[in-house]
C-alpha cells in the first residue's frame, strides 16, 4: 500500500478522552495507543506505543485549563513529528487561552498568538478547532486551520424545539455577528445586551437593546466560564416578559459557582456541547455531542474534499 493511501490513525489526549472514543466511534476507527509516563514531582511523558512513519495522524484533546493540558497536547505533537508523522492534526475541540486575542490594556500578553506558535512549532501542520472566541484567532497561523461552527449541530436541536415567537439574543454586544447569524437561519428577531464589568468575570451593568415581551428567547454564545453574564441577562429578560429563555453555549467552561448560577436562574435550559467535560449533571444543562462534526470533517480532511458545507454561519 502506498503512504497516499494508508489510513490515518486516531490518538486522545487524556483530558479529551470520552470526546475522543465518541470522535474514533464516529470516525470508524480504533483510537491508537498511547502510554504516559508519570514522574512523582507531576511531570509526564507520553509515547506512541505503535508505528505512526509516513501517517496522517489526529490528535484530539481541548486545550482547557489548566496548563498541563496544553502541554500534553504539545508532547504529543513533538512525539509525533520526531516519529515522522506525514501530517499532524491537532484537534482542539476548544482551543484554551483563546480571549487573550489582543491588547485590551498596557503590557499583557497576547496568548492565543502564543499558543499559536507554539503549537506549530511543537508540529502540528494542521489545526481543527470550533468556535474561536475571536474568528481572527485564524490569523495567528501560517498553518490551515479548520474552523468548525457548532450551529451545524445546534440548529436541528433548536428547530426540533418548534418555539412559537422566537428571538435570539447576544448576552454582549461582542456576540451580535454570531446572534445575527443564528437570526438569519431561523428567520428571528434579534435583542442585544449592553453590559459593562467592574472587572474580569463581575458586571457592573446591564441594559436590553429590544423588546422581548411574550417571546421565547435563545440566548447565543461561544463559551460560559463563571455564568454570571447569561444568568444576569436570563433574568434580565424574564423581568422583561419574556416567554422562556434558553441559552446555548459551545464551550460549558463552568468554573467557580456557574452550576449554582444556572440552577437559580430563569434559564429554562443550557445547551452546550461536549468539548469539554462537564464537572457535573444538573437538570438544566443538555448536551449537544460535536463527535459527529469533527468525524465528518475529519474524513474530508482525509479525503482531500470540501468541508464547506459544514458551515451554517
Amino acid at each position: 500500500m502506498s503512504v497516499s493511501k494508508l489510513e490515518p490513525k486516531l490518538f486522545a489526549c487524556q483530558q479529551s478522552m470520552e470526546l475522543a472514543k465518541k470522535i474514533a466511534k464516529e470516525y470508524n476507527a480504533p483510537l491508537g495507543n498511547v502510554i504516559t509516563t508519570k514522574f512523582s514531582d507531576g511531570e509526564y511523558q507520553p509515547a506512541f506505543e505503535e508505528s505512526v512513519r509516513g501517517r496522517r495522524i489526529f490528535i484530539i484533546g481541548s486545550t482547557f485549563p489548566p496548563a498541563d493540558n496544553l502541554m500534553e497536547m504539545l508532547l504529543m505533537l513533538d512525539a509525533a513529528k520526531r516519529a515522522s508523522a506525514r501530517h499532524i492534526t491537532a484537534v482542539m475541540p476548544y482551543f484554551g487561552w483563546a480571549r487573550q486575542d489582543r491588547k485590551d490594556k498596557p503590557r499583557v500578553a497576547i496568548g492565543a498568538k502564543m499558543v499559536a506558535k507554539i503549537l506549530e512549532a511543537a508540529g502540528a501542520t494542521r489545526i481543527m478547532t470550533m468556535d474561536l472566541h475571536a474568528d481572527q484567532i485564524q490569523g495567528f497561523f501560517e498553518r490551515p486551520v479548520d474552523h468548525l461552527f457548532a450551529s451545524t449541530i445546534f440548529m436541528p436541536y433548536v428547530n426540533s424545539l418548534n418555539l412559537d415567537n422566537l428571538t435570539i439574543a447576544s448576552p454582549d454586544m461582542g456576540g451580535s455577528k454570531r446572534a445575527y447569524a443564528y437570526s438569519k437561519h431561523l428567520m428571528s428577531d434579534v435583542v442585544i445586551c449592553y453590559k459593562q464589568r467592574k472587572k474580569a468575570n463581575v458586571i457592573g451593568h446591564m441594559e436590553l437593546i429590544g423588546d422581548v415581551q411574550g417571546k421565547n428567547v435563545i440566548l447565543v454564545d461561544d463559551m460560559i466560564d463563571t455564568g454570571g453574564t447569561l444568568t444576569h441577562a436570563a433574568n434580565l429578560m424574564m423581568e422583561r416578559g419574556a416567554k422562556s429563555v434558553r441559552a446555548i453555549c459551545t464551550h460549558p467552561i463552568l468554573s467557580g459557582e456557574a452550576y449554582e448560577r444556572i440552577e437559580n436562574s430563569g434559564l429554562t435550559e443550557l445547551i452546550v456541547t461536549d468539548t469539554i467535560p462537564l464537572k457535573k449533571n444538573i437538570s438544566k444543562i443538555k448536551v449537544v455531542s460535536c463527535a459527529p462534526l469533527f468525524a465528518d470533517v475529519m474524513h474530508k480532511v482525509q479525503d482531500n474534499t470540501s468541508i464547506s458545507g459544514q458551515f451554517l454561519m
